[in-house]
Parts: structure tokens; C-alpha cells; sequence
């Protein structure tokens, strides 16, 4: 398409257009980052741009497009999915590898709704389309191991912008290229990643130099990439990141959300203190037990755990608890719980005494965020990003003094008065980071490019 085209369309009223990646939208169990892409899709939306998700499938899509369609649901399945067999799957790395050279046109899936796609409801983009490329990301990793060059995306139309959420290889020709980088922590505690640091520097390095303009999550990070990556302060725009729940889970009554809590888990109402996150080494879940076990407070803590790494220390300390299940005369205990879906997430921080979440490093801290929108008291790092999310409405804590948050323990379990006032604190402070401010703050950086 070329510019005049674009133009007339532009005065005819038709949206602009914007593509995001589907990386972390594609996990069964979401990050972070997953929850800040579908936050992104539906406030682009809001603002009236057409919006498109590029995702990677391991299968070459369907020239059917009732068949893609049925295929990418069918990719969600959290167990029996099919895989390629092994030479299929080298004779794909080889095509795909040579793809790599030029312009890798995804195909377009067309939802017409013949799938039922409300299963998905809190984990899908808010997209008006979607594009499917094989082994997308996987490819423009290895592409970029190889070459040191990014992959160029073509789509048709082509969009305004392309956002990737996260540092990739990839770029559009057409448009302009937006990066989020949420955080340097691969070069600040480089001994949490496992990814190597001499591939994510350079790739960091080159988002920093080639990227018509990048997007971070609090002035701490900005600080981070201006600093160790020479980015010039006005190719970088601070948005911070915003909570959106459904509404539904707002309003379920407390004595309900008592209810669910007693019959589901036998957990009693503001009784339990609650950490969620993955188990890897950033979060720093070992001293967190370490300082719950010495604190000796009467509560049970909660941890709700996604998959992570070089944790095996930590699952043996926990799997030491796990006969101790935490009945009404032994409360006291470490009790761990799996990937849980949004609505129960909600339920629990709701009816926690206080989410404790003593990272080393976090950009932002969505769990924090979280807690503070729904009231609950937080315990938290005063590295990073966090006390700039937090202000005076968390109880900060040394992440590497294990003392310091046995001692925010007990305070937090032991001061009723302390836990309404960092509750009352935490709501206002919320409101700083609420869903039309950060739609303000996104709509500022899209209208200066296009």
C-alpha cells in the first residue's frame, strides 16, 4: 500500500492501525507481561486504533481460514497437544531460517465465530484480528543468534505502528517500531537469568539504537536504559502500567469472597498473608520463608506459585510443610498452591491480610498494583521501581535482610490499625496509576508517531 493510499484512507475516517506481539500471550499460565499486552490491546482499542496480534504456531497455518481459526484455539489446549515429528521439525528450521531473509508475511485469522471462544475470556488480546506465522519467535531468536539482524514483518494492510511488548528481533518496514523494555534486570542481577548476557546486551543494544522509540514502566527504568544503554532521553517514554479486573469481581460481596475462601481452602477472612508470582530467584520467595518461619506469627502464608528455576532449595523447604496443612488449631504454616485462575487470584488477594512480594528487582510490580487497587496492605521491596508504585502506602523492606522482612512480617499480622490505614493508603494510591490515565499516557506516545 503506498502513502497516498494510507492518506486517503486516514481522510475517510478509517482507525489507524496497530500490531502487537502475541509472545507471552501464547503461555498457558501468562506473565506479566501477558497481562500488560491484553491491557494494551483494549486500550488501543479505546482509542480507536484497529488492532492486530502476530502469534507463532508450530505448524505451517492452514490455507483454510476456517481451519486457521479452529486451529488456533485448538493450540490452547493445556495438555495432548500435537507435535511435530523430529525431521519435520528440522526441515521447518531450515525453511524458516532461509524465510528469515526476506519479508515473513503472517496469515491473517479471520474470527467468524464458529469457535466458542468464551473459555479464553480473561487471558485473550482484545484484537480485532489475528496473524499467524510458524515457529515466529523461535525463528527471529535464532535469526538473530546467527545473523545479529532483526526480522522485517509485512502485513496488508501494513499498520501505523508495531509494538513489540518485549525486546524481539523483529520490526515492521511500513511502520513504526515501538519497543517496551520493562526492566534491565538480565544486566542489573544478571545471577537471576538464565538468558546469556553477551546475546542480551547486544539485542538490548540494538532495540536501543534501531527502535523508532521505547516505552519502560517507571522512572527507575528509565534512569536504567538511559544509563546502560545511551538511549537519548527523548527516544524514551515512561507510561508506567495500569490493573483492569473485570467489574463482576469487584463487586462480589466480602462475605461471599469469606465464603469461597473457607469452603475452597480453608482460609479464614484477612487470616493468611499471601505472596504470587514464579518461584525464581528474582522474587526471592527463599528468603521470604526463611522470614515467615522466623517470625513466628499465628497466620499461614499463602504462596501462589507459577513455574520457574533454580528453586529447587526452596520446593524442598516447602514440600517439609506440606503435611502441615494449615487446619484452625495449627495455622501456622507455609502452604503453596498452583497456577489459579483470575477470578480466584482476585478472591485471595481480597481476603488477604496483606500481599507480601519482596522482590530484589522489579520495573514495576503489577502484583503490588494489584493488591493496593483491591485493598489489601502490602509488604513489599524498596528496590526498583516498586517504591515509586508504592509511595507511603506499603511497608518497605532490605529484599536481602531477611531480619528486615521478618520484621514487616510481624508487624503486618500484629497491627489491625497499621493494615486499615495502608489499606485506605493503598486504594488512593492506586487511582496514580488508574486505567484513563494510562490511556492518556499510551495515546501520547502513539499520536507522536503516527
Amino acid at each position: 500500500m503506498d502513502v497516498g493510499t494510507e492518506n486517503e484512507e486516514r481522510a475517510n475516517g478509517l482507525p489507524r492501525r496497530v500490531i502487537f506481539d502475541g509472545l507471552n500471550l501464547a503461555l498457558a499460565q501468562g506473565t506479566g507481561i501477558a497481562t500488560y499486552t491484553r491491557t494494551l490491546t483494549r486500550v488501543a482499542r479505546a482509542l480507536g486504533y484497529d488492532v492486530g496480534v502476530v502469534y507463532s504456531t508450530p505448524f505451517t497455518p492452514a490455507n483454510d481460514a476456517l481451519l486457521r481459526e479452529i486451529a488456533f484455539f485448538d493450540e490452547k489446549r493445556t495438555a495432548g497437544k500435537p507435535e511435530a515429528k523430529v525431521p519435520r521439525r528440522m526441515l521447518d528450521y531450515v525453511i524458516d531460517q532461509i524465510r528469515c531473509h526476506f519479508p515473513v508475511k503472517p496469515a491473517l485469522i479471520e474470527f467468524s465465530g464458529a469457535v466458542i471462544p468464551r473459555q479464553f475470556a480473561d487471558s485473550l488480546a482484545d484484537h480485532d484480528r489475528a496473524f499467524l506465522a510458524r515457529n515466529l519467535f523461535a525463528s527471529a531468536d535464532a535469526f538473530y543468534s546467527r545473523r545479529g539482524a532483526f526480522v522485517t514483518l509485512a502485513f496488508d494492510p501494513p499498520p501505523d505502528i508495531f509494538h513489540c511488548t518485549y525486546p524481539l528481533p523483529l520490526r515492521v518496514k511500513s511502520g513504526r517500531n515501538l519497543y517496551t523494555i520493562h526492566d534491565l534486570v538480565p544486566l542489573r542481577l544478571p545471577f537471576t537469568t538464565l538468558d546469556s548476557k553477551r546475546k542480551s546486551f547486544g539485542l538490548l543494544k540494538k532495540v536501543a539504537a534501531e527502535a523508532d522509540h521505547i516505552i519502560t514502566v517507571s522512572e527507575a527504568c528509565k534512569r536504567d536504559i538511559i544509563e546502560l544503554l545511551g538511549v537519548d532521553p527523548q527516544r524514551i517514554t515512561n507510561t508506567y502500567q495500569t490493573v483492569a479486573f473485570p467489574q463482576e469481581y469487584l463487586d462480589r460481596p466480602q462475605a461471599s469472597i469469606a465464603n469461597y475462601l473457607d469452603g475452597s481452602f480453608g482460609l479464614e477472612l484477612n487470616g493468611y498473608l499471601l505472596f504470587f508470582g514464579a518461584l525464581e530467584p528474582k522474587k526471592n520467595v527463599g528468603r521470604l520463608i526463611e522470614a515467615y518461619l522466623s517470625s513466628g506469627v499465628k497466620i499461614p502464608l499463602i504462596l501462589v506459585l507459577s513455574p520457574g528455576w533454580d528453586n529447587e532449595s526452596q520446593l524442598r523447604r516447602l514440600e517439609e510443610h506440606e503435611a502441615r496443612s494449615g487446619t484452625r488449631t495449627n495455622p501456622a504454616t507455609i502452604r503453596r498452591l498452583d497456577f489459579v485462575s483470575l477470578s480466584t487470584l482476585v478472591a485471595l488477594i481480597r481476603g488477604a491480610r496483606a500481599v507480601v512480594f519482596p522482590s530484589l528487582y522489579e520495573g514495576f510490580g503489577l502484583p503490588v498494583l494489584e493488591a493496593m487497587l483491591l485493598g489489601t496492605p502490602v509488604v513489599t521491596s524498596a528496590h526498583g521501581g516498586l517504591p515509586e508504585i508504592t509511595g507511603d502506602a506499603a511497608l518497605l523492606v532490605d529484599p536481602y535482610d531477611v531480619e528486615d522482612i521478618t520484621r514487616a512480617i510481624k508487624t503486618i499480622a500484629d497491627d489491625g490499625d497499621l493494615c486499615c490505614e495502608l489499606s485506605r493508603r493503598g486504594v488512593a494510591q492506586a487511582a496514580k496509576f488508574s486505567l484513563e490515565r494510562y490511556q492518556e499516557r499510551i495515546r501520547a506516545v502513539y499520536d507522536s508517531l503516527v
